[in-house]
């Protein structure tokens, strides 16, 4: 990984030594390492509510270092263009198989195993799981060509759990041959347990690789920890590391994450910097931006301001290459802090690394403008957003609507934002438009409010019943509380069809609305 002074700018206003110290991340990996599993990692993602409680999900994600940064112009390689053609495909029904033969026959060549296993890693990354199984498939169908290893059928179990439920991964498991069944695709066993809550069918898997001797390094932990967390069995998060010490199992920074993670969810300051200090006195951890975030969040979460700022420091000093997530990270600690100079900062700095700033980027740091109050500062990223970018993500609009209508009540400044993203050609989403008819409802502008909710309408009704957006139920019980204000029945009867329309009348709480009569 080239260092910043090589690609990019430090951050401005801000030099400071690396030092070996602790660190707080907004995110942190836990999983599987390439070397180990070739399978993917455990995500932890904390956030902070607007009750400052803290709360964490698990979702599996896999990160590329590369020895360059992301805008530097180099070859496009074959595993490029075959997964282009994968996620492209019209018709996701028919499967990647055909664009497989396909290629074949018209590049004229056999497709080699890591093109397909790269495709495969890129499909994952944006959750086109049965995309994704179909390579695995098959690749597992052409036995005579490649070589089908654990590792394989680790990830293939990992992307049946995902693509068709926790059941038909079992089944696969119980399919699998005596020499496939190791510690890979018992971890991924385990792994798709946990994230399906399975807690006593994970607990099970545990034991049965320890009794394997499977279970000798930090990732099957971590793993279980990481379950613990989630389910907020913090007791057996504590079980889990003194398990992993009697047995002399070392941490890894993953497992250091999780503990200092569980320390500041149980509010114990003390107990965290015991375990900085223990952390710090290893010699083989090399903490990094994420752990240095993580650290910050936790301190912010225990009102430790100042110590969140000198960890956020840190972080920053550790932010290198083409880590754009850093900075996204970075700039929602900074909101959390209240630290709009700090935000304009990092922006400054972030926009001196790249020549142009993702979707995500924008999000996150128009978020942070809006949490901090400086929705001025955020009006002009906004326009610049608009004139820069060639798509247009309705997110990033939904972003200030938001505020316009839930704090401000200025629906005239958030039809403006709305109307500048149709001037660039944005499409706004469902939410889009809700929140739009949020404002409409408390100007009791009702057929305006029925307008926007109908535009929600036929964007989803394509879709599958159990995909389609549906609106909040407070803002339906806001409208049938204006409606009845106005004693307008009719503009209720208008509502409840609409409901009906996005599946609304399977769930309870909405039936009731529909049945209202005003």
């Amino acid at each position: 990984m080239f260092l910043p002074s090589t690609h990019c700018r430090p951050p401005p206003q801000y030099r400071m030594p690396i030092s070996h110290s602790i660190s707080s991340s907004a995110v942190f990996v836990s999983g599987f390492s390439p070397r180990q599993l070739c399978f993917p990692s455990v995500v932890v993602v904390h956030k902070f509510g607007s009750r400052g409680v803290l709360s964490l999900k698990c979702s599996i994600s896999q990160v590329d270092n590369y020895n360059t940064v992301d805008y530097e112009k180099k070859p496009v390689p074959k595993w490029t263009s075959l997964y282009r053609k994968i996620s492209m495909m019209e018709n996701p029904n028919l499967g990647a198989s055909t664009v497989l033969e396909a290629w074949e026959v018209s590049e004229g060549k056999k497709l080699t195993k890591w093109d397909l296993c790269r495709s495969v890693k890129e499909l994952r990354k944006f959750r086109r799981f049965k995309l994704a199984l179909d390579v695995y498939e098959w690749i597992a169908s052409h036995n005579d060509r490649y070589t089908f290893y654990s590792s394989d059928a680790a990830i293939t179990l990992d992307l049946i759990a995902k693509a068709k439920g926790i059941a038909s991964a079992e089944e696969y498991f119980q399919d699998l041959s005596a020499d496939l069944k190791d510690k890979r695709t018992y971890c991924a066993l385990l792994n798709a347990y946990t994230f399906a809550r399975k807690r006593g069918k994970a607990e099970a898997i545990f034991e049965t690789m320890k009794n394997n001797n499977y279970a000798t390094e930090p990732l099957v932990f971590n793993v279980m920890m990481t379950f613990y967390m989630n389910i907020e069995d913090h007791e057996k998060v504590v079980e889990i590391i003194t398990d992993m010490q009697d047995k002399h199992i070392e941490l890894d920074i993953y497992s250091y994450n999780i503990w200092i993670t569980h320390c500041a969810a149980i509010e114990d300051a003390d107990e965290m910097d015991r375990v900085i200090g223990l952390m710090n006195s290893n010699e083989h951890i090399v903490a990094t931006w994420t752990t240095y975030s993580t650290l910050a969040s936790m301190n912010i979460r225990l009102g430790r301001l100042e110590k969140a700022v000198e960890y956020l420091k840190e972080a920053e000093s550790r932010v290198t290459g083409r880590e754009r997530m850093a900075f996204h990270y970075i700039l929602g600690l900074y909101s959390l802090l209240g630290d709009k100079k700090e935000i304009h900062r990092i922006w400054k700095w972030y926009n001196s690394c790249f020549p142009f700033i993702v979707n995500k980027g924008y999000h996150s740091v128009l978020s942070a403008l809006v949490k901090v109050g400086d929705i001025s500062g955020a009006d002009v990223i906004y326009e610049e957003w608009l004139v820069n970018t060639k798509r247009h993500d309705p997110k990033i609009c939904n972003v200030l609507l938001q505020h316009y209508i839930k704090v401000g009540g200025k629906t005239k400044e958030a039809e403006a934002c709305f109307e500048r993203l149709l001037d660039q050609g944005g499409s706004p989403s469902p939410t889009t438009w809700e929140l739009l008819g949020e404002g409409y409802i408390e100007e009791k502008r009702i057929e305006k409010a029925i307008s926007c909710f109908k535009e929600a309408v036929s964007i989803v009704t394509p879709l599958p019943l159990g995909n389609r957006w549906r609106p909040r139920l407070k803002t339906i019980e806001r409208f049938v509380e204006v409606c009845r204000e106005m004693h307008d029945s009719a503009s209720v009867e208008i509502m409840a069809g609409i409901l009906r329309e996005v599946g609304c009348d399977d769930f309870a709480e909405f039936k009731e609305l529909i049945g209202i009569k005003v």
